[in-house]
């Protein structure tokens, strides 16, 4: 049995609302622009999700000067039985949890990722 479904890659930018218009129009999905978010989702349920990072300093990729910034959510139906399996399988919960609707986690090689509730 799957501890999660449906991944949604979030990508960090300076505005969301222009990321989100630029993959929307790239991809032909629809987009949703609030404050400080924004997401483009095709009619199949496949979303990316741009979060607004202050003081964002662009990826100088291929190098790892300034590593590329992204992260997986996934939804669970349950976050404590969740945060249970993921632990098992290797993560570990970080000590700082800005919500209450997802928790982070690092993966066993240091990426963030969150659980999250469907809301």
């Amino acid at each position: 049995m799957a501890i999660a479904r449906m991944p949604l890659i979030v990508i960090d930018c300076p505005d969301p609302g222009a990321l989100a218009r630029f993959y929307g129009a790239m991809l032909d999905w629809k987009i949703d622009v609030s404050a400080d978010r924004a997401a483009a989702c095709g009619e199949s349920g496949q979303c990316i999700s741009f979060h607004k990072v202050n003081g964002y300093s662009p990826p100088a990729w291929p190098t790892q000067e300034r590593p590329q910034q992204m992260h997986i959510d996934v939804i669970v139906d349950d976050l404590d039985a969740a945060e249970a399996a993921v632990i098992d399988l290797g993560a570990t919960k970080h000590s700082e949890q800005p919500g209450t609707s997802y928790r982070v986690f690092l993966d066993p090689a240091g990426h963030p990722f969150c659980l999250c509730l469907l809301e």
